[in-house]
């Protein structure tokens, strides 16, 4: 059973990992790929990241306050990145990446 003072940030870090990958695979589909590359590079780390701290929470790990420290780092970074392009889709994975950046930020102190 998940400890439930993880509960909230595994939820938050799993839903931001899709928000970034549906990001990431919609800024592919653009127009202008090139102008995307920081915010696709971005989008797959945070993924990448809110993956391995949902892990690191859900098995209960040593690591996984200073896991999600770092993760709520790369967040704000894909959000910040993410809040400069208007799509749908950029928006929607701000959003998720600061709800998830507050969550690990919690997990973390």
């Amino acid at each position: 059973m998940l400890n439930s003072r993880y509960q909230a940030c595994i939820e938050a870090c799993s839903n931001c990992a899709m928000a970034c990958e549906t990001c990431a695979a919609s800024c592919l589909r653009e127009d202008d790929v090139k102008m995307m590359a920081r915010c696709i590079e971005l989008d797959r780390d945070c993924a990448d990241i809110c993956a391995m701290a949902a892990c690191l929470m859900t098995r209960d790990s040593a690591y996984a306050a200073a896991f999600c420290k770092l993760c709520a780092e790369v967040c704000r970074a894909c959000a910040e990145e993410c809040g400069k392009h208007e799509a749908e889709h950029c928006r929607q994975c701000a959003e998720a990446c600061r709800r998830c950046a507050q969550e690990c930020e919690r997990m973390a102190a």
